[in-house]
């Protein structure tokens, strides 16, 4: 008889063990996995520094749009750091606007939960709302293509990245609006962000590329409940986001209230294509393809190139000859107000009715052209995988997203290069930084197009038709900054 002694473990024996062992012992998470889970908890725990931050940007915020409305147009000897009206100028369209955008792939929608200036009023004015429900046409889904394209075509006309009065009217008419809405509709949620905010839509896209997001462990959910709801706290998604069947960071404000609920919800890394290839296709979405290809691709894209294009000097003094030849004068005379169209005389900055209405029909055909060149390739592409199908199409719709986020960004940056030649900085490779950008940017819609398309097909010369067409919608978007910053 042996007293406390086995023989040699078997292999079978040492394999259940490791097994059993790997169902008790936690997996290990890697340094990134257990920084950014610390970071959601700091953001937990800290909420009200995060609201000190908020009403100090709405300071901030305020002063930048209100006070330069009331000075002096700045002379051209004016610099950024002497002359305030330049440096809002810098500070809104040179730094928030492009690099916030820029922010939405890198972290998500972090500047929506811990730094925007109108989410954090609305939400405000929300806390002493009147509760009325909420109208039907507040929560119509084309809202964040419709503003998005409004808004950028209104800006357009009254020269909003140039002069202080339009951005007063713009931004402060925003920011007045998501109070009115907050105040009216809120019941403690921004209302106004969920559905109204023109960069709403804008935002959730961009937000699908970034390798962080809170991540919701059903698993754990569910044993949260079934242990009758120990220790869950009640907590205030702002938002509206239902966070129990939260799969992506698309909506979702990263304020990091909800983190920890029910030891479920974390800051976690991910890949930046997981959101596009595993989440995006589940449920089709056309109004995320009509932002995507005729908002972002088209209406921004013919917004960036008006002033720079010799086409748009062409069609006006041909319409302008033609107007002379009929004698039809009113057209080159009459000057609305700024409000309606830019009008600064003594600038030597005006538009006419024919300016504006030239303007307008210059976008148009460039997001009716763009646009349908690209829908025609995302139907090529989704009919190489089959009979058609509308899920296929709008899921490879959304491969599209980094080349559309590349050129509203570079348009936008064209704002900060501007600038800051005009402070004496040379900036002798940003023609360099670009082409990298735009090559990068349609080589990964290229590779989501591929990787989307292996969801519908195992067939390769079928995936590889999909993805062919799809680099060549990609293309076109590219084109389109081409031409801005290489050919004009």
């Amino acid at each position: 008889m042996t007293i406390g002694l086995t023989g040699p473990e078997t292999k079978s024996e040492a394999h259940g063990r490791s097994a059993t062992l790997a169902l008790i012992e936690p997996p290990q998470l890697s340094w990134s996995a257990r920084g950014l889970a610390a970071a959601g908890r700091w953001l937990r725990r800290n909420q009200r520094l995060i609201q000190r931050v908020q009403w100090a940007v709405v300071l901030v915020y305020i002063g930048l749009v209100a006070t330069p409305a009331f000075l002096p147009l700045p002379e051209r000897t004016a610099h950024i750091w002497n002359n305030l009206t330049l440096f809002a100028q810098f500070a809104f369209w040179g730094l928030w606007w492009p690099f916030v955008l820029l922010s939405m792939i890198i972290a998500g929608r972090s500047w929506c939960g811990l730094f925007c200036p109108e989410g954090a009023l609305t939400e405000m004015a929300s806390r002493h709302s009147l509760g009325l429900s909420v109208p039907r046409w507040i929560t119509w889904k084309g809202w964040p293509f419709a503003a998005f394209v409004l808004t950028t075509v209104y800006g357009q006309m009254i020269s909003v990245y140039q002069y202080p009065k339009p951005a007063l009217l713009i931004l402060g008419g925003s920011t007045l609006g998501a109070i009115a809405v907050g105040f009216l509709y809120g019941r403690n949620k921004r209302v106004w962000c969920r559905y109204l905010c023109p960069v709403n839509g804008v935002f959730g896209l961009l937000a699908k590329l970034a390798p962080v997001h809170f991540r919701v462990d059903q698993d754990a959910w569910s044993r949260s409940r079934s242990a009758g709801n120990s220790g869950a706290r009640a907590i205030n998604c702002a938002p509206l986001v239902p966070i129990r069947t939260m799969r992506g960071g698309a909506d979702c404000h990263m304020c990091g209230r909800c983190e920890g609920f029910r030891d479920a919800i974390e800051l976690a890394p991910r890949s930046p294509n997981h959101e596009i290839i595993e989440v995006a296709g589940a449920v089709p979405k056309p109004w995320e393809t009509m932002l995507i290809v005729f908002g972002l691709m088209g209406v921004a894209a013919g917004a960036f190139q008006w002033s720079g294009s010799p086409w748009y000097v062409a069609i006006k003094q041909a319409a302008a000859e033609w107007l002379i030849d009929r004698s039809i004068m009113w057209p080159l005379r009459l000057q609305p107000p700024w409000w309606i169209l830019t009008d600064y005389p003594g600038l030597n900055d005006q538009m006419t009715l024919l300016d504006g209405a030239i303007v307008l029909l210059y976008i148009a055909a460039v997001t009716a052209i763009v646009g349908a060149a690209a829908l025609i390739c995302l139907w090529a592409a989704a009919r190489s995988l089959g009979p058609w199908s509308p899920r296929p199409f709008h899921h490879l719709a959304q491969s599209l997203i980094p080349i559309a986020a590349c050129g509203v960004f570079l348009g936008l940056s064209a704002t900060t290069v501007s600038l800051l030649r005009a402070e004496g900085l040379s900036l002798a490779n940003i023609g360099l930084l670009r082409g990298a950008l735009l090559g990068g940017a349609t080589l990964w819609s290229a590779a989501l197009g591929w990787s989307i398309a292996g969801r519908y097909t195992s067939d390769k010369p079928r995936r590889s038709a999909a993805a062919l067409f799809v680099a060549l919608a990609a293309s076109i978007g590219a084109a389109s900054s081409i031409l801005i910053f290489f050919v004009w």
